[in-house]
């Protein structure tokens, strides 16, 4: 089946020169270095707002500049959003723009107050007809902002681009942990591709045993030691889930296995950030289970009580994970999982992401930048998404997931993000407050009878 078509729309390669004006003017913020701090906000009609540091450079330095970063914010459009925005352009009377506020100062608030100051506007126009087919650069260069006299102006510097990034669409048919069907989807068309078992590991049953997979001891036990624990753990606990995804021929593709349990902290109802529970995503490989990734969560304190998370890949035969993404998502109103390693930078060897997107490629306990690490790492732009439905959600928690067409050779490509997707729902439910009851299928049979 074909893949869904979307466009990736780029605001990239931004900077900001203000020139020192002999005279003081109202108009005019003037940083006293280079470093002064300045950030935007970039809308796009019916998006959601993004923001994005803006770095400020000498008024003689030459653009580009090392200092700058290369992705500011993205903006991802399905069919349907294209269509809606192109009819606008066409006929709502009125072109699209791309509205991007340049401010100065740091972002937040303070009392109520925006803590930024205004220092200028730029209005983009955009025709998306046909981006899901060709790349568009919109914008590409210097524009004056601000009223005062064109010499003593602030130049802005940006990039706007659109291209395709198709991707493949799946969907959950149910809950993971109901073992449901898999469907692609593509338009109105749903096809079954996989099937997912949800099932108890018990502390003795290391092997994770496959009639197709049949993996030695020695071997499974040496990834459970390295990346988690099955010891028995007092006070409360969730463990043992695991999640197999299988192609229609019903032999296994993927897997995710809760290999850290969830454990409640001291003196609390919580999984906290000091004591994630963890899961492995593992792909078949020689006639074994072999690590793919690691999911960390747990649930983070204060007025934002959302599920916080860590994903790293592990290469082969590298020493330490790759972290692909780190972020929070709504407990109670859920949210959306994304890899995107196009809207981030890094900074001595941490991943420090531009916006609310996932860091880029960043080795763990290393001074390497992330992409340094290729070709550990082969992902690059946005890799995949997953919805996610919170714990205070009406509906039934039935994933979407979008992987990008370019991260996906084999049908083991797709089923591994698949799993990912399925830890990570899961995980809304292994961080609920323990005072809080499990639904039946997360429980294990002795603890219904008891």
């Amino acid at each position: 089946m074909d893949p869904c078509p979307f466009v990736r729309l780029s605001v990239c390669n931004l900077a900001l020169k203000i020139p020192v004006a002999s005279k003081p003017a109202r108009s005019v913020v003037h940083p006293s270095s280079s470093s002064s701090p300045c950030f935007c906000k970039i809308k796009l009609k019916n998006f959601l707002l993004q923001t994005a540091v803006v770095p400020c450079i000498l008024p003689e330095s030459q653009f580009p500049d090392s200092q700058i970063q290369s992705h500011a914010a993205s903006f991802h459009l399905n069919k349907s959003d294209l269509e809606k925005l192109v009819a606008k352009s066409l006929f709502g009377g009125g072109k699209l723009y791309l509205q991007i506020s340049i401010y100065t100062g740091r972002r937040g608030s303070t009392c109520g107050v925006n803590s930024g100051r205004l220092l200028g506007k730029v209005d983009v126009p955009l025709d998306l007809a046909g981006t899901e087919s060709r790349s568009v650069l919109f914008y590409n260069g210097w524009i004056v902002i601000g009223k005062e006299a064109k010499n003593s102006s602030a130049q802005f510097h940006l990039s706007v681009k659109a291209e395709p990034d198709p991707r493949f669409v799946f969907q959950f048919d149910g809950e993971p942990e109901c073992s449901p069907q898999v469907f692609q989807i593509q338009g109105n068309i749903r096809q079954p591709v996989f099937t997912c078992k949800f099932s108890f590991r018990t502390p003795g049953d290391r092997n994770q045993r496959s009639r197709s997979l049949p993996l030695e001891h020695s071997s499974s036990r040496g990834w459970l030691s390295s990346f988690g624990s099955e010891r028995e753990r007092p006070g409360k606990e969730r463990k043992g889930w695991s999640i197999t995804v299988h192609d229609l021929s019903g032999s296994p593709v993927a897997a995710a296995s809760m290999v850290t349990p969830f454990v409640a902290s001291p003196g609390s109802d919580r999984v906290s950030r000091s004591n994630p529970g963890s899961w492995l995503i593992l792909r078949p490989g020689d006639g074994t289970w072999k690590p793919w990734g690691r999911l960390e969560a747990w649930r983070e304190r204060g007025s934002a009580d959302g599920l916080g998370y860590r994903f790293e890949l592990i290469p082969d035969s590298a020493a330490t994970g790759i972290v692909l993404a780190e972020s929070t998502l709504s407990c109670s109103k859920g949210g959306k999982f994304v890899i995107d390693l196009g809207t981030s930078v890094s900074t001595n060897g941490k991943s420090t992401p531009v916006n609310s997107t996932s860091p880029a490629c960043s080795p763990r306990g290393s001074g390497d930048f992330g992409y340094g690490l290729w070709p550990y790492c082969m992902y690059r732009g946005f890799v995949m998404s997953a919805n996610v439905e919170g714990e205070g959600g009406s509906k039934c928690s039935k994933p979407t997931v979008e992987v990008s067409v370019q991260h996906v050779n084999c049908t083991e490509d797709a089923a591994a993000f698949v799993a990912l997707s399925a830890a990570i729902d899961l995980s809304i439910d292994a961080c609920r407050l323990f005072s809080q009851k499990l639904r039946k299928e997360l429980c294990p049979s002795q603890d219904l009878l008891s």
